[in-house]
This record gives structure tokens, sequence and C-alpha cells, in this order.
């Protein structure tokens, strides 16, 4: 009795072991959903609310670098004939690429994996909703992807509003307008996506460019000593006096620039931490020693320093410590900001004679001889040997390779773009306003209005 109770047992087990493969054989999709009924749940990321607060205040204090801060610097230095053309060009620049960003640019240069560039599955924001979310820097850390669209569209528009000091005084309205459409989709996006975006070729390179040594600076001064070829010289350069008419502005603009500037380096950090502050003390320190540098510098070579000097001091600094402002020491900033002070001031002095172009408010000279500076010094001082935030086997030579190969990069592809870009809009409406218009000034000739009456 006992072994046939034993062998039903057994039978009865193997019966029941046929069973439970049958059915799981059977119904694979019931199977799976008891498993996945059995799995822990995946942690829900919920964005930090001082983070998000951090995001859309660096937004508008990026907001304010370009309207009011760059439209009232770059105002300041053209002649008063001239004063709102200039407002004009960088109010309606800035706002046009804002639109162009949500409609394509966002995609292009974020929106999937690509050595040049990512891809169009976010053209007019499709898929970017209250829930979607954007990495930052550290693992398991995200904001909402609306406020990181709203902060990357701001780093657009100024880049090409900077453009517009190189050919003020001179250029269309319109051709202005077409021409910054053009660049920004040929230029401004591969280079953003190669430096920041995911696959990008500069990113995998390992190129540092904390917030826009490359992607802003560089770029749109390349872009800008391109268009004042040629556009041409103003009438009366070089004999005619072409003093700024209102340095108070420029002084106005260049505070605001600096106090925006905040917002746009340690906003890049895309969180509220510490990385934030290195970013933010950094681009304290760098800005006070360049002005320190311009005028020590001005002072040595004409035997005194203006306060034009100061002012575009103060924004070589902020150029030349952009790339570097997140992975390098306070001590190492410092120098960033003194050397990028004094080859700045021979940017708009020394090289600007050598190259021969009118570039009416030396965009080359501060933002592409700083941005240069700053990236490539950006590669010395992220050593860890030198206070920065490198890996202990950080390499100088191997990282200041890298980070001339992204000069380099930039430099070419925004020539080329910027020049074929040119010649389109030549072709199509024209570069340059009449000479009776440019006499006269482009505030009445191309706006109907006057900054001063009286």
């Amino acid at each position: 009795m006992k072994k046939l109770l034993t062998s039903a047992a057994v039978g009865l087990g193997l019966l029941g072991s046929a069973a439970v493969a049958f059915a799981q054989a059977a119904a694979p999709e019931a199977a799976a959903a008891v498993a996945e009924a059995a799995a822990p749940a995946a942690a829900v990321i919920v964005p930090n609310k001082g983070d998000v607060a951090w995001m859309m205040l660096s937004t508008l204090l990026v907001i304010m670098m370009a309207v009011p801060g760059l439209a009232l610097f770059y105002g300041g230095l053209v002649r008063s004939k001239n004063m709102l053309s200039v407002l004009m060009q960088v109010l309606v620049v800035f706002s046009m690429i804002t639109v162009l960003w949500a409609m394509y640019g966002y995609s292009v240069a974020f929106g999937g994996e690509g050595l040049i560039i990512g891809n169009f599955d976010k053209l007019f924001l499709k898929g970017v909703t209250l829930s979607s979310l954007a990495d930052t820097f550290t693992p398991d850390v995200k904001i909402p992807e609306l406020i990181f669209v709203a902060f990357q569209s701001t780093f657009a528009g100024i880049t090409c509003a900077l453009i517009v000091g190189s050919f003020a005084e001179r250029i269309k309205f319109s051709a202005v307008l077409l021409f910054s459409a053009l660049w920004f989709t040929f230029s401004y996006l591969p280079i953003a996506h190669m430096v920041w975006g995911a696959g990008g070729y500069l990113l995998g390179k390992g190129a540092l460019d904390f917030a826009g040594g490359t992607v802003v600076h560089i770029n749109a001064a390349v872009a800008g000593l391109v268009g004042a070829y040629m556009v041409g010289k103003r009438i009366g350069y070089g004999r005619e006096s072409m003093a700024p008419h209102s340095l108070t502005l420029t002084m106005v603009g260049a505070s605001l620039l600096w106090v925006g500037w905040f917002g746009f380096n340690a906003g890049s950090n895309l969180e509220s931490n510490a990385g934030a502050t290195l970013a933010f003390i950094n681009t304290l320190l760098a800005t006070a020693a360049a002005v320190m540098a311009w005028s020590v510098g001005e002072a040595l070579s004409k035997g005194k320093a203006s306060m034009l000097g100061a002012a575009s001091g103060a924004v070589a600094g902020l150029v030349a410590i952009t790339p570097a402002c997140g992975t390098v020491g306070p001590m190492g900033a410092i120098i960033i900001g003194l050397v990028g002070g004094f080859l700045c001031l021979w940017g708009v002095t020394g090289l600007k004679k050598l190259l021969g172009a009118d570039d009416s408010l030396d965009v080359f000279g501060v933002h592409g001889v700083g941005g240069i500076v700053g990236a490539l010094l950006t590669g010395v001082f992220a050593s860890p040997s030198l206070g920065g935030t490198g890996a202990e086997d950080f390499s100088i030579a191997h990282q200041l390779y890298v980070q001339a190969e992204g000069v380099l990069i930039t430099l070419v592809w925004s020539a080329v773009v910027a020049y074929v870009c040119y010649k389109i809009v030549d072709v199509v409406i024209g570069l340059r306003v009449t000479e009776e218009s440019e006499r006269e000034g482009l505030d009445i000739t191309s706006h109907g209005e006057s900054a001063y009456h009286g």
C-alpha cells in the first residue's frame, strides 16, 4: 500500500508539472503578466523643485543678456543714427531664432543620436510634454524637458544676435534675418549637436565645452568676420570719426551681460548644486581678472585706461571662462581671465589691423579670440593637478589636442557655412543698403524712427 501511495504521489507531481508547463506554453502572455506583476515597480523620477526654479531663473538671465544687455552694449558702440537699427536687429534675430528653435532646431540639435545632427523626431516639439524629462550631468537626476528646451533656445538666439556687431551700420535688415535663419540651421545646430548632443562627434572625442566657447562664441565670431569681409567696410572707415555715441549705454549693457552670464554659465550645470556654484564663482573671478588685465594693458600701451576698455575686458573674461567654468578651479579661472583680457586687447588692436576687416564692434577680436583662448586653456586647467575637476588620469597634452580639434572644426565649419549663406542672401535680396541710406543712417532709412530727437 505504501509503495502504491508513493507511486501515485509521484505520478500526480509529474502530472502537475506537465500541466504547468502546458499552461505556460499555451498562454505565454499570462505567464509574462504574472512575472511582471511580481517584479518590483520602477522608481519614478521626480524633478527637484530647486533645480526647476534655478533653470527658470537661469533662462530669464540669459534672455536679459540678449535683450537688453547685448542690445545696449552694441547700441552704445555705434553712431547715434544707427542706434535703433542695432537694437532692432538684436531683438528680432533673438525672437526669430527662438521660434525656429521650437519648430525644428531643438530636434536637430538634441532630438537623437548622430555624429553631426540629431534627428527630426521632435519637430514642432512633438513628444515634449509636461511629463517628459531631460537628462542632467548626474545619473537619475532630471529636469522637465520644457525648461531645457527654453534654456537652450536662449543660447541659440544670443549666438545669432552676436553676429550683428560685425556688420553693423551698413547691412539690410531683411538680409540680417535671412542670413541668421540660414546660418542657424546649417552652422549653429550641427556644432551644438557635435559638442553637446547625444552621439555628437566632439562629445565622443571628449571635448570640454561647459557653456559654449565653441558652440556660441567661436561659431558666431567666425560668421561675423566672414560677414565683415563680404559686406565690406563702412563708408568713410579709417577716414571719418566713427566713435561710439554713448559709452554710458555700453557700460549698462556690459553690466547686464555680466549679471546675465551667471545664468548662462552656472545654468549650464542644469542643477542647483555644488557644480553650479563652481561655475558661478569662476564666472565672477575670471571676469574681474579680465577687466584688470585689459585696463592694465591699455594703460601700458596707450597711457590711459578707458571705460570702453574695461567694459570690453569684462566681456572678454566672460567669453574666455565660458567653456571652462564648470571644470576648472577658481585660480585657474583667474589665470584664464588674465590671459583672455590681454589677448582680446590685442585682438581688437593688432590682430584687427592684420585682418584688415571692418568688424564694426570687434566681435572676432573679443568673442573669437576669447573663445579660442578659453577653449584651449580648458584643456590645461581642467587637470586635477591644477585645481580642475578632471579624472585622475587626466592628460593635459591629450586634452589640448582634443580642444584644438574642436576649435579647428568650429572655425572651418562656421566659415564655410557663413560664406555660402552670405552668398545666397546677396543673390536673393542683396546684403548692403545704398550709399545714401548708409550716410543718412539705418534708423530712418530701415525703420523710419530716430533714437533721439531735438
